[in-house]
């Protein structure tokens, strides 16, 4: 048996996969104070579901991974460790000057962002490297023991060290890390040269900022969580979802806490392309994962997943580069939890501010005042007061319609349910943008792919989205409520190493890059007889970061062997560089020669032998009644009667046409009319926008 878990703002999502292959979701409440508690509280659910005691069930899971936001949490909010930044004499300030560039270049208004950490926090080290390892200036041990004197004295809880051309010669930094360990064992730094060695400097210094200072915090976190498990009877082994759509053990997660910054998002477009590929026989998507507080956006690309490493925490320019490869996952604040507010010029706004778990929305009845998309939901009709989360939460229909009476219809003059569609409209057109960025900003169609709904709040508004997009097909997998979950069930266990070394292909270092790929490979296969030991298939693919000569940014092709054994190897890259080049920015430049700045193994252990699995239900959920009416409101025909079906009862191959509920205890899909929704052999539904 294997729990997946991913605690998101407002729901902690658990699947559960049985010895006989087949899924069981449960929700629990999100509990931001105690994280942990949540995942304990969707366990017990499981426990209750399954009619047996947590420990009982607990003690038959062999594996658990868990999605959280912890760390992210812990930077936006300033939870993380006081952190001291250790860097070359004569440049203290690569926090702060970063890489230039503003949102808004004529608004002078904005103050300049603070650093990650404070200058005030920063010891410059004199010691100098040259591009090709030689020591120019020797370092200065003593000066360095004198600083971490200071950092003693000044409360500091972790060290971020990154010195100038560590990638090519690393002796400096380890030997730093040698003093950090001789004059303050046990406070944990991060060297920049073993995290990230990649060329840029601010985003090797942030990298390392942002990692050194999530190692108490999360190493405390993953301590707890694997404790607490244990405690509770689990004895099985404890995974964490990372940013690069993997897994990896949770005390190899708490050694480079950066991993986990993106891991909440990561692994929806995992299981996104597996529903996309056997609903659709399709190999672009775009994955739209709607939870309580964010409205998560990614992409399938031709069967593959994009990275970025222009991964920001913030705005861009003002927030943190986590100068570390990611999913690229863009995320916004709308979700059912969104609040609906009107500005003082009369416009209406949904989010990014949220009710999220607590007190939550107002039909929640647990204090919360504010009207959000999941209240407007319910006032139109498309949800259940009585059968939300399969009956287990009442929904309290009048403080709802009273909320958005009072902030929204009254402000705006509109009845209550206009005021409703009002807000379920706003928070499309949000979400729309969103897919825009990720999508036409990048030369990409969405009419040419396929949507898919994940995330409970995902079938309230998809139709509209899928029309606003052109896109063709809609599925919401029937695990789609915990998408993420269910990714993490499909996912890999993975690392990714990676070595700077530049490469010309007019003039190629043959044998210095093979060494560099063959250093990779060995780190890649101690992986595999590591924490892959016993896993069912390997697999190891090596990236060159290219560019053409004289270009600033890089992009990633994959090698077609492990080494270069001669020019038509060469060849082969420059042909490959040529044509993803032409694929991202839709021109090309044949004739001339490519540039490589740094090389990476990622490293795949498969765990789970099969990637889908059906959704085992509720037997008491089922005998409620199959097919009934219910009065919904729609911006186009007003009040209508709507057929309301059974997710769970839909015969494969069976059709429903808009206008249409389609609900189960997990999630509502609202079929508006014109549109038809048709059950396939998956349990997902694929629907027809359009028709």
């Amino acid at each position: 048996m294997r729990f997946a878990v991913d605690t998101g703002g407002t729901f902690t999502d658990l699947v559960v996969e049985d010895d006989a292959g087949e899924l069981h979701m449960f929700k629990a409440s999100t509990t931001p104070q105690d994280p942990i508690r949540g995942v304990i509280d969707s366990l017990q659910a499981a426990a209750d579901g399954f009619g047996t005691s947590l420990a009982d069930l607990l003690g038959r899971g062999s594996m658990l991974i868990h999605g959280t936001t912890h760390a992210i949490n812990a930077i936006i909010t300033g939870n993380t460790a006081r952190t001291a930044f250790l860097t070359t004499a004569g440049h203290p300030d690569v926090l702060v000057l970063r890489e230039g560039g503003r949102t808004e270049p004529f608004n002078y208004t904005v103050a300049y962002p603070e650093p990650y950490i404070p200058r005030s926090l920063t010891w410059e080290v004199p010691e100098r490297l040259l591009s090709d390892g030689k020591v120019y200036a020797a370092l200065d041990e003593d000066a360095v023991r004198a600083s971490l004197k200071e950092m003693a004295g000044q409360g500091v809880e972790a060290i971020a060290v990154c010195l100038i051309w560590s990638i090519v010669n690393p002796a400096h930094e380890l030997r730093v890390g040698e003093l950090i360990e001789e004059a303050l064992p046990g406070i944990p730094y991060t060297l920049s040269h073993r995290l990230n060695p990649s060329l840029r400097e601010y985003r090797r210094a942030s990298s390392a900022a942002l990692d050194a200072s999530l190692k108490p915090l999360m190493g405390a976190y993953m301590r707890n969580l694997t404790g607490r498990l244990k405690e509770a009877g689990f004895s099985g082994r404890t995974l964490v979802v990372t940013s690069q759509a993997g897994v990896i053990d949770a005390d190899h997660a708490a050694e480079a806490p950066i991993h986990l910054i993106n891991s909440g998002p990561s692994l929806a477009p995992v299981a996104g392309r597996y529903f996309a590929r056997v609903d659709e026989k399709a190999d672009t998507a775009v994955i739209a994962d709607t939870g309580g507080t964010t409205y998560d956006v990614s992409l399938v690309r031709k069967g593959s997943i994009p990275w970025t490493r222009e991964t920001w925490i913030g705005t861009p320019y003002r927030g943190h580069m986590t100068g570390f490869p990611s999913v690229d996952v863009k995320s916004i604040g709308a979700g059912g939890g969104s609040i609906a507010w009107v500005d003082e010029g009369g416009l209406l706004h949904v989010g990014p501010q949220s009710a999220g778990a607590m007190p939550g929305p107002v039909c929640y009845g647990r204090g919360g005042e504010k009207p959000t998309l999941t209240d407007a939901s319910l006032v139109l009709g498309y949800i259940d007061p009585g059968f939300f989360l399969g009956g287990t939460m009442k929904l309290e229909t009048e403080k709802a319609r009273a909320a958005i009476d009072r902030d929204v219809a009254a402000p705006l003059g509109m009845s209550v349910e206009e005021a409703a569609a009002a807000i379920v409209e706003v928070a499309t057109e949000n979400m729309v943008q969103a897919i825009n960025d990720i999508t036409v900003a990048q030369g990409i169609d969405p009419a040419e792919g396929t949507l898919i709904g994940g995330g409970g709040a995902a079938g309230l508004n998809s139709v509209l989205i899928a029309r606003r997009l052109g896109c063709p097909s809609l599925v919401i997998p029937e695990v789609g409520a915990g998408l993420s979950a269910a990714g993490a069930l499909m996912s890999d266990l993975s690392n990714q190493y990676a070595k700077a070394k530049f490469a010309h292909t007019g003039a190629f270092d043959t044998d210095g890059v093979n060494a560099v790929l063959a250093d990779l490979a060995a780190q890649a296969k101690a992986f595999i007889d590591g924490p892959g030991k016993g896993s069912i298939e390997q697999h190891i693919t090596y990236v060159a970061e290219a560019r053409y000569p004289h270009q600033v940014w890089e992009i990633e092709v994959p090698l077609r062997k492990d080494r270069f054994e001669g020019e038509a190897d060469i060849r082969a890259l420059v042909a490959d560089f040529h044509a993803q080049h032409e694929e991202i920015f839709a021109i090309s430049d044949p004739d001339a020669e490519v540039e490589v700045i740094g090389w990476t193994a990622v490293v795949r252990c498969k765990i789970r032998p099969q990637e889908g699995g059906s959704l085992k239900h509720d037997e008491a959920a089922v005998a409620l009644p199959d097919t009934h009416d219910r009065e919904v409101f729609f911006p186009d025909t007003g009040k209508v009667k709507a057929k309301v079906r059974r997710f769970d009862d839909l015969k494969p191959g069976e059709s429903v046409a808009g206008p249409a509920i389609i609900e189960s205890s997990f999630t509502t899909v609202v079929v508006n009319p014109g549109a038809t929704a048709v059950r396939r052999p998956s349990g997902s539904l694929s629907i027809d926008p359009f028709h």
